[in-house]
C-alpha cells in the first residue's frame, strides 16, 4: 500500500520518524531510538526489564480505565453483545468488536448505536486454540477487544486517522503512564467481512497492545472499491493491558488472578517455578508456533539463560501450559454456555463441544481425577460480576456441562470402532475419526500405541476443525420453488404492496397484472402472504374479466410477490380479483402466533438457553425445532403446553410493530432474532403482550384467544441438541381429539371391549403376557444351556471351531454366540441358505480378527458382507454350506 496512507499530519507535528524494522523490514513511526518494530519475533517481551509508573490493573480495571478514557472523549457506552452472533447469518462467534457492526452498520445500510462509540466486547477465536498456553498468552481462545469506533460518512465527519492515532498516544502516555518514545506505530494492513484498509500496530516493549485500523475500502475479488463509508475500527486487548501493567510471570497470572494457583491446586499440579514461566514469557515471541522446532529452542533458551537442565525446564513448561489451557477453555465454556450455546454435532453447539472435549483431553494427560464442573463453577464465580449471564444461567451451565461429561465417557467406549477406522482409512482421516466419534486424536493416539500402531496428528488439528465448522452456511433466501428465468425476470420489478399486513383479515382484493410468465403472475399488490419464516404461501383464486384461477402457491423475489397458476395465463394490465382460502390462511395464522408462544414457554420452562432452530407452519399441524441439551422430561412438556395455553386463555393481545433495529435491540435483547438475522434498517416485531416479542414477517391473529387452544401432540429428538415439538390449535385440535377418539374405538374393538374399559382390559391382557414372556425366557434360557452343553467344537491349530444348527429364534442364537465366544481362541459359525445362496454369519473371541476371516471369505467366494468388532457376516450365491466350512478351516489354520 502506498506510503501516503501512513503518513499523518500528527506524526510530522509530533516529530515521529519512519523508520524500517532491522529486523522484518516493516515500516514503523517512532519518537525513540529504536530501530525494530518493539515487536515479536524481532524482539523478545522486553517491557518485562522496562522501568515504568505504569499502575498495576488487573483485567476490570484495565476495561474501566479504557471505557472512562473515551466517554471523557465523547464516547457513548454501548453495552457489549452475547459471544454468539446471532444477529449474524454468517458467523457463529463474535470474533472481534467490528462484528456488532457487520454488515448492517458498515454497508450504510443502518446508522450506529450511537457516533463514535466504545466498547469492550467479549470475543471467542478457535484460529489459534492449539497455541493456547504454548505462548504464555501469547494466544488465547477467549478475550475482550476493546474498541473505540467512529463512522464517518460523506455528510458527516466524524474523526479519521490523524484522531485515531493521537486518542492511542494519550491513552497509553496519560492513563498508561508510558512514555511516548517508547510507543511504535506499525504499519500493517488488514482484511475481515468483506472490508479492507491500512492499520497501524501499537507495539510496546514487545508486546502489541492495540491495532487501529481505517476501513476504507470494500474488497471485491482483487480489487479493492473506496467505501463512501470510512470507519474507525480499532482494538485493544484489555488482558494485554493488564499483563503489561502487571508484568506477571504470564497473561494468564494477570487474567485470572488467584485462579492460577487454585487451578493448579485443583488439577493436583504442583505450583510451578514462577521465574522459571517470567523467563518463558520473555522468550515466548520466539516461539513459531508453525515451526516445532522453535518451541524445542525456547525450552533451551530457558534453560540456559537460569542454568538449569533443559529437560527439567520442558517437563515444568509442558505441565504449565496444559494448565494453562484449561483455565482458558473453562472460561470460554462458561462464556458460550452463558450466552445460550447448546452443545451439539453441528452449527455453533459444535464448536462449544469441540472446547470441552479439547479441556476434557488435558485433564485426561494430566491425569488429573478433578471434576471439570468444580473448575466451572470456579470460574462462574470468579467473572460473575463482569459477566452477569453466567449466574444468571448458573444452573444451564452446569446442567449443560455435566451432561457433556457422560457424552463424552460415552464416545471413549467407542474406541474400538475408531481405531478400527483408522486401521482402514490411516492418519489422513483424523478429522472425519473426530467427527464420526468425537475423540480427540490425543486419545486415540494413545489407545493405537497400544495396539502398535503411530499416530501422527497435526499441530493445529482442533483450529482445523474449529475452521470446517466456524462459518455459518449462508441460507439462501430466495424461492426454490420458481424456475431461474422467473427470478431473474421479477427481481427488478416494483416491489409488490403488501395488503396482509396492512390487514392480515383481508380476504379479497383488486389489482393490477404488471408481469406473467404462463402461469407466473406478479400484480402490483396482493393479499397472497408467500411462503416465508417457515409459514407456507397462500392458495386461493383470481379473477379476470372472462375466467377464474386456481392459485396453488405463493413465493417471493427480493419483495416481489409471485402468485403461481394451477393453469392459465393473465396478460399484463389486466385487472383482477384475488381471494385467499381464507379457512387455510387462518390455521395458518393461528399456528404462526402458536409458535411464538411455545417457543417463550420453552425457554421458561427449560432455559433462556433454548434457541428456535428452525420452524414450520402448515394448516394442519406447526413445527417448532429449539436447542436443548437433552430430551424434555414428560412433565416439563406438559408444563409448556399449559403455559401456553394459559396465554391463550388470558386473551392477549398480538401487536405487529416497525422499530429501528438499534432502538429495537437496545430495548428487547438480541432474542428478537429468534427467527433468524434480519437485515434492514427497521425491523417488523410481533409482541405477544408481556410474553414474547420477535423480529417476523409473518401473519398472525390480533389476539391469542382467537388460537382456541393449543395441543403438543410429538416430541422427537431429531439430532443431538435440537428437539422438535409438533402441535396443533384452533379447529385442528378437535380433529386431533376426533382421530384420538377414533383410535382408542379401534383398541377397544380389537380388545373386545368398551373404549371406557380399555385401560383395564389392556392392564389385565399386558400381565398376562408378562407372565408369558417370563416363562418364555426361562424355556430359552434352558434350551441355551443344553445346546451350549451338547456343542463340541472341533479343534483346529489349537483354535475351536463351532458349527451351529439351524436354530428357530434369533435371540437364542445370538445367546449362544455371546456365550461361546467368552472362551479364548474361539470361532462360531451360524449358516442360513435360500435361494441359491448362503449368508454365513460368524462371531469370535476378542483374541480372533473376524475381518481377516470375512475379507477371505469374500475375496474366496466372490461375495459381500462386512465385519465389526467381534461379529460380522458374509453373502454368497456359492449354495451349501459344505464348501464355506472348508474355506473357514483352512483359514483357521493359517491364521
Amino acid at each position: 500500500m502506498e506510503q501516503r496512507e501512513y503518513r499523518l499530519s500528527f506524526f510530522d507535528r509530533n516529530n515521529y520518524i519512519r523508520r524500517a524494522c532491522v529486523s522484518c523490514g516493516t515500516p514503523f513511526w517512532s519518537k525513540g531510538n529504536n530501530d525494530k518494530c518493539a515487536d515479536t519475533p524481532c524482539t523478545n517481551y522486553y517491557f518485562f526489564d522496562m522501568e515504568l509508573n505504569t499502575p498495576k490493573l488487573n483485567v476490570k480495571q484495565s476495561r474501566e480505565l479504557f471505557i472512562n478514557f473515551f466517554k471523557r472523549k465523547g464516547h457513548t457506552y454501548i453495552s457489549p453483545r452475547p459471544v454468539l452472533a446471532r444477529w449474524r447469518e454468517d458467523l457463529y462467534l463474535t470474533i472481534a468488536s467490528i462484528v456488532v457492526f457487520q454488515p448492517h452498520v458498515t454497508s450504510g445500510l443502518v446508522e450506529p448505536p450511537a457516533n463514535p462509540l466504545v466498547i469492550s466486547q467479549p470475543s471467542i477465536r478457535l484460529d489459534d486454540i492449539d497455541n493456547v498456553g504454548v505462548t504464555f498468552g501469547r494466544h488465547l481462545t477467549t478475550f475482550e477487544m476493546a474498541a473505540h469506533h467512529a463512522f464517518n460518512y460523506p455528510d458527516k465527519y466524524v474523526y479519521w486517522k490523524d484522531e485515531t492515532v493521537e486518542y492511542a498516544k494519550e491513552f497509553f502516555t496519560e492513563e498508561m503512564k508510558i512514555p511516548e518514545e517508547m510507543l511504535n506505530f506499525k504499519e500493517s494492513w488488514w482484511e475481515g467481512g468483506g472490508n479492507a484498509g491500512p492499520c497501524f500496530e501499537v507495539t510496546v516493549g514487545g508486546l502489541e497492545l492495540a491495532t487501529l485500523v481505517f476501513i476504507q475500502y470494500r474488497k471485491n475479488g482483487d480489487n479493492y472499491e473506496p467505501l463512501p463509508l470510512k470507519i474507525v475500527d480499532t482494538g485493544y486487548g484489555v488482558e494485554r493491558i493488564a499483563w503489561f501493567s502487571q508484568r506477571s510471570p504470564t497473561a494468564f497470572h494477570a487474567i485470572y488472578g488467584e485462579l492460577v494457583a487454585k487451578f493448579f491446586d485443583k488439577i493436583g499440579i504442583s505450583p510451578p517455578n514462577e521465574e522459571i514461566l517470567r523467563k518463558a514469557s520473555y522468550y515466548a515471541g520466539q516461539i513459531d508456533t508453525e515451526n516445532p522446532e522453535t518451541l524445542q529452542r525456547h525450552f533451551r533458551m530457558v534453560a540456559e539463560s537460569l542454568k538449569l537442565d533443559t529437560n527439567q525446564v520442558r517437563q515444568e513448561l509442558e505441565t504449565s501450559s496444559r494448565v494453562f489451557q484449561v483455565l482458558d477453555h473453562t472460561k470460554t465454556v462458561a462464556m458460550m454456555l452463558g450466552d445460550g450455546l447448546v452443545p451439539s454435532n453441528t452449527g455453533e453447539g459444535y464448536l462449544g463441544r469441540l472446547v470441552i472435549r479439547r479441556v476434557l483431553k488435558v485433564l485426561r494427560l494430566l491425569r488429573s481425577s478433578v471434576d471439570l464442573l468444580d473448575l466451572i463453577k470456579t470460574q462462574i464465580d470468579y467473572w460473575k460480576d463482569d459477566f452477569p449471564q453466567l449466574s444468571k444461567n448458573r444452573n444451564y451451565i452446569i446442567d449443560a456441562v455435566s451432561s457433556e461429561v457422560e457424552k463424552f465417557e460415552e464416545a471413549l467406549s467407542n474406541v474400538n470402532s475408531a481405531i478400527s477406522l483408522l486401521k482402514r482409512e490411516g492418519g489422513k482421516s483424523l478429522i472425519k475419526i473426530y467427527d464420526s466419534f468425537g475423540i480427540p486424536p490425543e486419545i486415540l493416539a494413545e489407545e493405537a500405541s497400544k495396539r502398535g500402531m503411530k499416530v501422527e496428528i497435526p499441530r493445529d488439528f482442533y483450529a482445523r476443525v474449529a475452521k470446517i465448522h466456524g462459518n455459518a452456511p449462508l441460507k439462501s433466501f430466495q424461492s426454490e420453488k420458481l424456475p431461474r428465468e422467473v427470478i431473474e425476470d421479477v427481481r427488478n420489478l416494483p416491489k409488490t404492496e403488501l395488503l396482509y399486513y396492512t390487514d392480515p383479515y383481508l380476504r379479497t382484493f383488486f389489482g393490477k397484472v404488471i408481469w406473467s410468465n404462463g402461469k407466473y403472475v406478479v400484480m402490483d399488490r396482493t393479499v397472497f402472504y408467500p411462503e416465508g419464516g417457515g409459514q407456507l404461501g397462500d392458495q386461493g383464486i383470481i379473477m379476470d374479466e372472462n375466467n377464474e384461477y386456481k392459485v396453488l402457491d405463493t413465493q417471493a423475489v427480493d419483495g416481489v410477490v409471485v402468485h403461481i397458476l394451477e393453469s392459465g395465463t393473465i396478460k399484463p394490465g389486466s385487472t383482477v380479483k384475488g381471494t385467499i382460502d381464507w379457512e387455510r390462511r387462518y390455521r395458518l395464522m393461528r399456528h404462526h402466533t402458536t409458535t411464538h408462544i411455545v417457543l417463550a414457554a420453552a425457554k421458561k420452562i427449560l432455559g433462556s438457553h433454548v434457541w428456535q432452530a428452525g420452524a414450520e407452519k402448515r394448516p394442519d399441524k406447526a413445527r417448532l425445532d429449539i436447542t436443548h441439551f437433552r430430551m424434555p422430561t414428560t412433565e416439563e412438556i406438559q408444563s409448556i403446553e399449559e403455559s401456553a395455553n394459559k396465554i391463550v386463555l388470558d386473551r392477549r393481545d398480538v401487536t405487529p410493530l416497525v422499530i429501528n433495529k438499534n432502538e429495537a435491540e437496545a430495548k428487547y435483547g438480541f432474542d428478537i432474532y429468534e427467527g433468524g438475522p434480519q437485515l434492514r434498517r427497521d425491523l417488523r416485531l410481533i409482541e405477544v403482550r408481556d410474553w414474547d416479542i420477535e423480529a417476523c414477517g409473518g401473519t398472525h391473529v390480533k389476539n391469542t384467544s382467537e388460537i382456541g387452544g393449543i395441543k403438543i401432540v410429538n416430541v422427537d429428538k431429531i439430532q443431538d441438541g435440537i428437539i422438535r415439538l409438533e402441535y396443533v390449535a384452533g379447529d385442528i385440535v378437535s380433529k386431533y381429539a376426533l382421530s384420538l377418539e377414533n383410535r382408542l374405538n379401534k383398541i377397544a374393538t380389537l380388545l373386545n371391549t368398551s373404549p371406557s374399559e380399555v385401560e383395564e382390559r389392556l392392564t389385565s391382557y399386558l400381565k398376562r403376557t408378562s407372565e408369558n414372556d417370563r416363562v418364555l425366557r426361562e424355556y430359552r434360557t434352558m434350551f441355551v444351556r443344553n445346546l451350549e452343553n451338547t456343542l463340541r467344537p472341533e479343534i483346529i491349530n489349537d483354535k475351536r471351531l463351532y458349527i451351529i444348527p439351524e436354530l428357530p429364534e434369533e435371540s437364542i442364537l445370538q445367546d449362544i454366540m455371546r456365550k461361546i465366544t467368552t472362551n479364548p481362541k474361539t470361532l462360531v459359525v451360524y449358516f442360513r441358505e435360500s435361494n441359491n445362496a448362503t449368508r454365513v454369519e460368524i462371531a469370535c473371541s476378542s483374541d480372533l480378527n473376524v475381518e481377516a476371516v470375512i475379507a477371505e471369505l469374500i475375496r474366496k467366494f466372490n461375495g459381500r458382507g462386512g465385519g465389526k468388532g467381534t461379529k460380522g457376516q458374509v453373502v454368497t450365491n456359492v449354495a451349501g454350506k459344505d464348501k464355506a466350512i472348508q474355506e473357514i478351516k483352512g483359514i483357521l489354520y493359517r491364521l
